[in-house]
């Protein structure tokens, strides 16, 4: 490559570096893909607890209800009263038996009737819930009891455990999910245990319930990022391996180069090796030529002719891109100028400009120099603005802008409708044309939404009174499209692919 120089780096600084540039994306892109699953399973289980915790309160109000509705009968003889406690069972889903207190006495079950067992206030949770591993009728299997009391009167409502685990199991899911009543916990097996909640040490999440005393504890075991990201993430993990390999493949490329790419730069430019070519800009109606936009080449003496795409990226990082555009423009004057007398009408000759040009005023006396070396009146010189680094609309630029326009020298947006700043520039500054990017013109017939917003653009380019030319037009198709809708300007290789000055201009007196 153009930029290439022998390294001076040691072998094993080559393999060091070429081996760190190809672990760094996928380093980094692991962290990112981590921190991404530890976000979606802390969104899972603050999810899932809350759906339980929901779930556990529209329970615990069908067993409440049931507990008011039986504490005014709290007191009464148990044989008058045991049919409206067996009706509280049948009526409400979730509730297993009730019972009637009276003074911390138990003295009626919807189950055995007449009974006789002492209540203690203690056992219940801010005196409201006790979770509890089963009684002597279901040993085994948890019970949830709310209790109602007021003054020497209480009411409680047995909330099957059943009911509990299968909400823990079918919510929970792959989601660890707890139910915990003081100092008691249910996990989804349905079974109570004593003592502190376990750890949770992945997106570990307690909700406490508002209207009741419980709390949902929700999580993920040791272990479960990585294997969510295992099985959600593989296909990017292979795009990751992919892009390592092509981030060391280039690191290895880049270490060859040399450490100066604008000292390279800057000895093509006293050697003249960067060069114009020219592609035709045709009228939209007539098809004839009306001129021409200059692109940069680089003539590599040993790596021959280099696209633009692999130096003026460098150029305009280190400044050169001023330098060589001047260079670019004085080899244009040199090369047209003596054909100029023979153009019919004035000749449009477009050169790109970025922001490094409009930082002071020198552009002004660049494109004065370029006018005077043709006949007056027979070239117009188009300034292509590019949106690779943003125009800053300073003083400085505003006056460069109206001393170019004054001397006669055309605005024109490159690329318009794909950069950020088209819409700005049309604001900022007063432009002349629009220059259709070719991406849109490749999708006419093709694809509607791009035909949609190049019509919106050929529309404003009407309503604002601009020039327009649309970029890459290569089939007869897009030409009478764009010559349908008004286009003033086609470019594309349709007319000409960029040729170098010698072909340019014997082609030039054919058209």
């Amino acid at each position: 490559m153009p930029l290439t120089a022998r390294s001076r780096r040691k072998r094993s600084t080559r393999i060091l570096l070429t081996v760190l540039s190809g672990l760094l994306p996928v380093v980094l892109g692991s962290a990112i893909l981590y921190l991404q699953a530890q976000r979606i399973l802390q969104q899972s289980a603050a999810q899932t607890a809350q759906q339980a915790l929901h779930q556990f309160e529209l329970m615990l109000d069908n067993t409440a209800e049931a507990a008011i509705a039986l504490l005014p009968l709290a007191g009464k003889n148990c044989e008058e009263v045991k049919l409206a406690l067996r009706e509280q069972v049948t009526r409400r889903p979730f509730v297993r038996s009730t019972n009637l207190v009276w003074d911390n006495n138990l003295y009626c079950s919807s189950l055995f009737g007449q009974f006789e067992e002492a209540v203690d206030a203690g056992d219940y949770h801010q005196g409201k819930l006790w979770l509890m591993n089963g009684n002597p009728v279901t040993p085994d299997t948890a019970l949830l009891i709310y209790r109602l009391s007021d003054g020497r009167g209480g009411a409680l409502t047995t909330l099957d455990g059943y009911h509990l685990s299968n909400i823990l199991r079918l919510i929970g899911r792959q989601t660890l999910l707890m139910l915990q009543v003081g100092d008691n916990w249910l996990s989804a097996d349905g079974k109570v245990h004593q003592g502190p909640l376990p750890a949770l040490p992945v997106a570990h999440t307690l909700l406490d319930s508002g209207r009741y005393a419980f709390s949902v504890s929700a999580g993920f075991p040791q272990g479960e990022t990585w294997r969510y990201m295992t099985a959600e993430f593989a296909p990017l993990f292979s795009l990751l391996i992919f892009f390592g390999v092509v981030s060391g493949a280039i690191g290895h490329f880049v270490q060859k180069r040399s450490t100066s790419p604008s000292h390279e730069m800057l000895r093509a430019l006293e050697a003249g090796e960067f060069i114009p070519y020219f592609q035709p800009i045709v009228h939209g109606d007539s098809k004839q030529w009306s001129g021409a936009e200059v692109l940069m080449r680089w003539n590599h003496p040993k790596e021959g002719l280099v696209r633009p795409d692999l130096f003026i990226p460098f150029a305009e990082h280190s400044g050169l891109i001023v330098p060589m555009t001047r260079a670019l423009m004085q080899q244009t004057a040199i090369l047209l100028s003596p054909h100029s007398a023979t153009f019919a009408a004035p000749f449009h000759i477009g050169l790109n400009i970025t922001a490094s040009h409009c930082r002071d005023l020198e552009l002004v006396e660049d494109c004065r120099e370029f006018l005077e070396a043709f006949v007056p009146g027979s070239v117009q010189l188009v300034l292509e603005l590019t949106e690779r680094e943003l125009i800053e609309p300073t003083d400085i630029t505003l006056q460069l802008f109206e001393q170019l326009q004054a001397m006669g020298v055309k605005i024109a947006i490159d690329d318009f409708g794909t950069g950020h700043s088209s819409l700005g520039y049309l604001r900022t500054f007063n432009v002349d044309f629009l220059k259709i990017d070719q991406s849109f013109v490749a999708m006419i017939g093709i694809d509607a939404l791009s035909r949609h917003i190049l019509d919106s653009i050929i529309e404003l380019s009407a309503k604002l009174d601009l020039g327009i030319v649309a970029e890459g037009v290569e089939t007869q198709a897009q030409a009478e499209y764009l010559t349908e809708h008004h286009v003033n300007f086609l470019q594309g290789y349709l007319f000409g692919k960029p040729m170098p000055a010698a072909d340019f201009i014997g082609a030039l007196t054919h058209h």
